[in-house]
């Protein structure tokens, strides 16, 4: 009797163990999957040498937070990694805008590929689609930010500034729903600023 009952247990105790063991199994598999489906995480050059290498976005990428003021003089890769043509433009303007009481700042400029999906991202949460999303935020392919010559000014007093006095300096809004991104168009000083489009979506850039 002892000995049956001494059986049972030892076989209870096996079909625990291998239950246990291929509960073990199945978890590390899945482990295993979820992993070699997640994207990888690649670095990314950019210029000046900045690159996305963890997921995360920093000031490396171009990031500005929020509630910062960022000179148009500043070290920064947000502004030092412009376009240079772009940058000086931008740098006179702001000069003369300051003998007016106007002090620009820089709200976003050049972008590293990786924060411009993530702004990407955010968009389409925020509206609601990728449709609605390219009204305000274009691929990284497409991005006239993340190639550095795009920049977005403020506050409203300087964008009201710009279409005034911009063209003068080669630096056009581009966008009509967006009155804080500028562009350089070299020939603005002598034929104005070209006619802006309604947003990015009707700007043949985007398609290309």
């Amino acid at each position: 009797m002892n000995d049956s009952r001494s059986l049972r247990q030892r076989r209870l105790t096996t079909v625990l163990g291998l239950a246990l063991l291929a509960a073990l199994v199945a978890g590390f598999i899945a482990v295993i999957a979820q992993q070699a489906s997640a994207p990888a995480s690649a670095t990314i050059d950019a210029p000046g040498g900045a690159a996305a290498t963890d997921g995360t976005v920093d000031e490396q990428d171009g990031k500005i937070e929020e509630a910062d003021r960022i000179s148009v003089f500043a070290d920064t890769p947000a502004v030092s990694n412009l376009d240079a043509d772009l940058l000086a433009a931008v740098r006179s303007a702001a000069t003369a805008a300051e003998e007016d009481g106007i002090r620009l700042h820089v709200n976003s400029g050049w972008r590293s590929p990786a924060y411009q999906d993530e702004l990407l991202a955010d968009a389409v949460a925020k509206y609601g689609s990728a449709e609605e999303a390219a009204r305000w935020v274009a691929t990284p392919e497409r991005s006239e930010h993340v190639s550095g010559k795009a920049i977005d000014l403020g506050p409203v007093a300087g964008q009201d500034w710009l279409s005034r006095h911009g063209a003068e300096f080669g630096l056009c809004q581009i966008y009509g729903n967006e009155p804080w991104h500028f562009e350089l168009r070299p020939s603005a000083p002598a034929n104005d600023c070209p006619l802006m489009y309604d947003d990015p979506t009707a700007d043949p850039r985007t398609q290309r």
